[in-house]
């Protein structure tokens, strides 16, 4: 006897529409966008977490600075918003000052003239010398993808630094350089790095034309240590340079930065700050594994941290190799950043660039990617590895469907 099959009716007749219907969205959504999308991808997800559209979604592209939320994240789930980076002060049998830092990526003269009061009000008030240890990081080399340029973008990681790394300089109709920020005085460096500039204001990293990173930020460091020093009306006979505190010198002080993770996570986010986000990123590793810190111990730490989050296998789908997104070697998947999005909605007042709230932007040469979180609340993914910028159509037109 044959078998019969049941007659198909028009309930099942709907399900298998959805069904079909829910193996296309990807394809016919990448169709919608072909004239603003050569190569890249977008996502939309719902505030659960639920995918509404996709193009390309497991692909993986060149993130540039939208890498940066995935930085916040691991660091603030790893250390905590209310983490402060340390700088230790040591003093020796010679009245030398010893100066080691943490890779403090706000160590910026208001910070270090709050330093050197709290030092004064310890009954330190008369040194020989002051000394910079930079121990604190054991780097195989600097930031992956770090240009040569004078830009701030190019500024590069210590473990003990100031400004950025970066000097405000002004330089007047008759070569005259000097500081061009109040909080800041006038110092050697700058009329070293001023000396032949135009005249106007000039924002330059310290490394502009390449140099000895971890020398030339000592170096900054320790005169803008000692100019505060001399400010507040403190003695210093002798000068500075670069030496690890020796095992007999002495403890004075432990200083914790005004400003927490939170705070240092919305600067670095909001005006896409690569040599903050580095900082925080080392940090990670050196926090998790001991100084002193590495990019292996970053990446591993950070990994981890990404893998509890969101799942190993969504973690997977994220290479990242520095934490800023100058690396053209770091990867990302929509899918994967649609999930970092979810797990960062609790931090999402932390992005906010050029006045528009929860967007992150992620430019390099022929990379324009955005991610974020739509007017009505939606998180969104776009990455656009090619040469038409077309990010800011691709999400007029997302916000218009979702």
């Amino acid at each position: 006897m044959k078998g019969t099959l049941p007659p198909i009716g028009p309930g099942f007749c709907l399900l298998l529409a959805l069904v079909l219907l829910g193996r296309q969205p990807a394809v016919a959504d990448c169709r919608s966008f072909s004239d603003l999308i050569g190569n890249g991808a977008f996502g939309v997800a719902d505030r659960e977490g639920q995918t509404l559209s996709s193009c390309n979604g497991d692909r993986s592209y060149v993130p540039a600075s939208i890498i940066k939320i995935s930085t916040a994240l691991a660091a603030l789930r790893l250390l905590g918003p209310d983490y402060r980076f340390t700088t230790e002060f040591f003093i020796d049998r010679e009245r030398n000052l010893y100066i080691r830092g943490t890779g403090d990526p706000f160590l910026v003269s208001e910070e270090v003239e709050r330093m050197v009061i709290a030092l004064r009000a310890r009954g330190l008030d008369r040194i020989n010398n002051i000394f910079i240890d930079q121990g604190g990081y054991a780097l195989a080399g600097q930031v992956p993808g770090l240009g040569v340029s004078g830009n701030p973008y190019d500024a590069p990681v210590a473990a003990t630094a100031v400004n950025f790394n970066t000097v405000n300089i002004a330089v007047d109709h008759e070569g005259r350089v000097g500081s061009a920020e109040p909080q800041t005085p006038d110092l050697p460096i700058m009329e070293d790095m001023g000396t032949g500039l135009p005249p106007g204001v000039h924002r330059l990293n310290i490394c502009r034309g390449g140099c000895a990173a971890e020398e030339r930020s000592a170096r900054y460091a320790a005169e803008l240590f000692l100019a505060k020093w001399l400010e507040q009306g403190m003695i210093c006979a002798g000068q500075y340079g670069v030496r690890n505190v020796p095992d007999q010198a002495q403890p004075v002080y432990t200083h914790h930065n005004s400003r927490n993770l939170e705070e240092v996570a919305a600067s670095f986010l909001r005006f896409s700050n690569n040599y903050a986000a580095n900082q925080v990123f080392l940090a990670c590793g050196a926090v998790k594994y001991g100084y002193p810190a590495t990019w292996a111990k970053a990446g591993k730490a950070v990994a981890g941290a990404l893998a509890d989050t969101i799942g190993p296998q969504a973690a997977a789908q994220l290479e990242i190799e520095e934490g800023a997104g100058l690396s053209r070697r770091s990867r990302v998947t929509v899918a994967a950043m649609l999930d970092i999005l979810h797990a960062f909605r609790p931090y999402a007042h932390l992005l906010n660039e050029n006045n528009r709230p929860g967007i992150k932007s992620g430019t390099l040469n022929g990379v324009y990617n955005l991610a974020g979180y739509t007017r009505t609340g939606n998180a969104f993914v776009i990455l656009l590895n090619q040469q038409e910028n077309s990010r800011d159509r691709v999400l007029q037109r997302l916000e218009k469907r979702w």
